[in-house]
């Protein structure tokens, strides 16, 4: 395999099975108000064209955009992309796939999030830094929700039109994790018109030369507002000025200044952007109201289900491609054979550590696709329950929140952790740049770092999400997984993996206990164990889908023939193996948080 080869194995088999066969969204969401008119047949095949549109296309400016990285004029901060990766941005569009998240009312398909989250994965995984040249896709969506009438007119249907980019800027060199203090300044001109004053870091995709024009959706802090985030609100500052007809005006102030050379994702452009410095940077006041972090926290929630999605993509073809290479290298005679110097070499899947290996990546991939899906499943409940302000959707709504720090955190610390596995599986060969791992593993990793690290994921599982309803959304959350228990869903072929499942369920509604009490002695046990909670709350999610899984799988398997009945094999084979190799691990995890002291807290610096 070349460098250039396409690298993308797509799991679309698996992805039909979590939307048509165990979420039913051809029943509960398919044809739904505020949905489109899509069927399960026509959903089909719309994923069907999307995964030959992502592997003919897509994929092919994954390796070239890795070792052919954007370029910056200082001069003018423009930033001009390698032709390979143009190619493939305009093929998304081209090919009408930004229209299926896009609303009926913004001209859209109006698919339901979990065909969309399922379709977008797919992108994901062909080419992770070009997936995310698409957030100008999302923001009028997000502007359709929160702006006034006047800038809805001008910048929603406008930014689809014409597939205009958009960032979310928010980062700065003094305030990373710690947003509340941001120091980019904001002064009112007229109306709803402002100047934005400051300098922004680690903006994605902040300049790029495949679109005319590019939105940036900006937090500052307007003059004589208080500290903190609630002292933020949100703009919209255009790249270039855009008339009351549509027309692109004059250069606004707003320029890329740096490029950051990065470990991975090269092709993705990383900016420091300037805003005001030598011209005015004018932006809108979105909404015309001062309530910046509430407004943008429906970018971020997106941006933290595709970070947790990106990674699952990529742990999911990193699995594929190990999977082919295992079955095509042969080396050394089966382990049975290995004391007879004639016995015939084999294949590597035949070896007991590599088949390890192998349903270790394959257990996970599968268990993250069904945790994110499930989630998107619940996004789908919130629109058709009247949307988040709706009474009736708030309890869809709370769990769908607290999913996503363990779609985010779970997911990318995870999948960087078995995409050393992948590589491991290729032997030498996995480290050389003749395969794709390497590259996976080096795109991937910046997933634990970005929209909130792993750490700020517990944090806010605990004392954000956990602590705004008592817990309340945690024990629905709980009794879902009674209710697989209670029910004995698999039957006696399950049973085993259910009592595995049981124990699990103790194991972690002990240890949030332990933290309740631990809490009362001081804060800092959350921050010491509360990435311990997050893992281990993500595994026992991970493990109840993947039984029920099973359970639809055992019920297929018995009329199904050829590579159907192969798929659900697998599907079984998967839930067993984590119910028998990850499920135990949480025994520990009430130990851990019962056992918790503050001596780490007491140490002094100079110790370390």
């Amino acid at each position: 395999m070349s460098a250039s080869a396409n690298h993308y194995k797509p799991n679309l088999r698996d992805t039909l099975f979590n939307l048509f066969e165990f979420l039913e969204i051809g029943k509960t969401s398919l044809g739904k108000k505020p949905f489109g008119d899509l069927d399960e047949e026509t959903a089909r095949q719309t994923l069907e064209s999307y995964k030959q549109i992502c592997v003919d296309q897509l994929a092919t400016s994954f390796s070239a955009g890795d070792h052919q990285a954007p370029v910056l004029d200082t001069k003018t901060g423009n930033v001009t992309l390698p032709e390979s990766l143009k190619k493939s941005f305009h093929a998304y569009f081209d090919n009408g796939l930004n229209q299926l998240e896009i609303p009926t009312h913004l001209g859209g398909v109006g698919a339901p999030p979990s065909l969309s989250w399922g379709a977008f994965e797919m992108v994901l995984g062909a080419n992770a830094p070009l997936a995310f040249y698409f957030l100008g896709n999302l923001l009028p969506r997000v502007i359709d929700r929160t702006a006034t009438e006047s800038q809805k007119a001008l910048f929603g249907k406008l930014m689809i039109d014409k597939r205009w980019g958009g960032t979310m800027v928010l980062t700065e060199p003094d305030a990373g994790s710690d947003v509340g203090n941001a120091r980019a300044k904001a002064k009112h001109i007229k109306d709803d018109v402002w100047e934005i004053e400051g300098v922004k870091r680690f903006i994605t995709n902040g300049d790029f030369d495949a679109v005319e024009n590019i939105v940036h959706l900006v937090l500052a802090r307007p003059e004589g507002a208080g500290g903190g985030t609630k002292g933020l609100s949100m703009f919209i500052v255009p790249k270039f000025w855009v008339n009351p007809d549509g027309s692109l005006g004059e250069r606004n102030g707003v320029f890329c200044t740096n490029l950051e050379k990065k470990m991975g994702l090269k092709s993705s452009t990383t900016c420091e952007m300037t805003f005001g410095d030598g011209k005015p940077a004018r932006g809108l006041l979105v909404g015309n109201v001062h309530e910046g972090i509430k407004q943008m926290f429906h970018v971020i929630e997106h941006a933290r289900m595709a970070v947790g999605l990106k990674s699952a993509a990529t742990l999911s073809t990193a699995y594929l491609n190990a999977l082919s290479y295992a079955k095509d290298r042969i080396q050394g005679p089966d382990l049975m054979n290995a004391r007879d110097k004639n016995a015939k070499k084999v294949a590597i899947i035949r070896h007991a550590d590599v088949r390890r290996m192998l349903m270790l990546q394959k257990s996970h991939a599968e268990g993250m696709r069904a945790m994110i899906l499930f989630a998107a499943s619940l996004q789908d409940e919130v629109e058709i329950l009247g949307g988040h302000h709706d009474e009736r959707a708030a309890a869809s709504d709370a769990l769908n929140d607290l999913m996503l720090p363990l779609i985010k955190g779970y997911c990318s610390e995870k999948a960087y952790e078995l995409l050393a596995v992948s590589l491991q599986t290729l032997g030498g060969s996995g480290y050389l740049q003749d395969y794709p791992m390497e590259q996976y593993v080096r795109d991937q990793k910046i997933d634990s770092l970005y929209e909130g690290t792993t750490h700020i994921q517990a944090l806010d599982l605990i004392l954000r999400k956990l602590a705004k309803d008592g817990g309340a959304t945690l024990q629905g959350l709980l009794g879902r997984i009674r209710t697989t228990l209670e029910t004995n869903e698999g039957g006696d072929a399950l049973a085993k993996e259910r009592e595995a499942l049981n124990e699990a369920l103790t194991n972690v509604e002990m240890a949030f206990g332990h933290l309740l009490e631990k809490l009362g002695e001081s804060l800092y046990h959350a921050g010491l164990q509360g990435n311990r909670l997050l893992f281990g709350l993500a595994e026992l999610v991970i493990g109840w889908l993947l039984i029920r899984h099973a359970a639809v799988a055992l019920k297929k398997r018995a009329t199904a023939t050829g590579e159907d009945a192969a798929f659900y094999d697998g599907k079984v084979a998967s839930a067993r193996f984590f119910a028998s190799e990850v499920l135990p691990n949480l025994v520990m995890l009430p130990k851990h948080v019962s056992g918790s002291t503050l001596k780490l807290m007491e140490l002094a610096d100079e110790a370390f």
